[in-house]
């Protein structure tokens, strides 16, 4: 346990961080996961829309410091892959 004054502080804003990112990260996944089974329909309108969607969270969640600018691009570039092939269908 942290004995510190400093270190008591950090605990207490660590533990404010870690439920405010965590609520970010829930909501991030539950759009892309949305796109990801709209994707899967194969309804291009409704499947653009929802990856449309899913990449604003996902820039959301990056602005916000809560994922690597890297690992926000390289989902958004998977969503955006598997879109492809039912734009090119339709």
């Amino acid at each position: 346990m942290a004995n510190t004054p400093s270190a008591k502080k950090r605990v207490r804003q660590n533990a404010k961080r870690r439920m405010r990112n965590k609520d970010v990260r829930t909501r991030t996944r539950s759009f892309i996961k949305r796109a990801q089974m709209a994707i899967e329909e194969g309804n291009p309108e409704v499947a653009t829309e929802a990856v449309k969607m899913a990449v604003s969270e996902i820039d959301r969640a990056k602005s916000k410091g809560v994922l690597h600018r890297r690992n926000a691009d390289r989902r958004k570039s998977r969503l955006m892959k598997r879109l492809a092939p039912i734009l090119k269908s339709k």
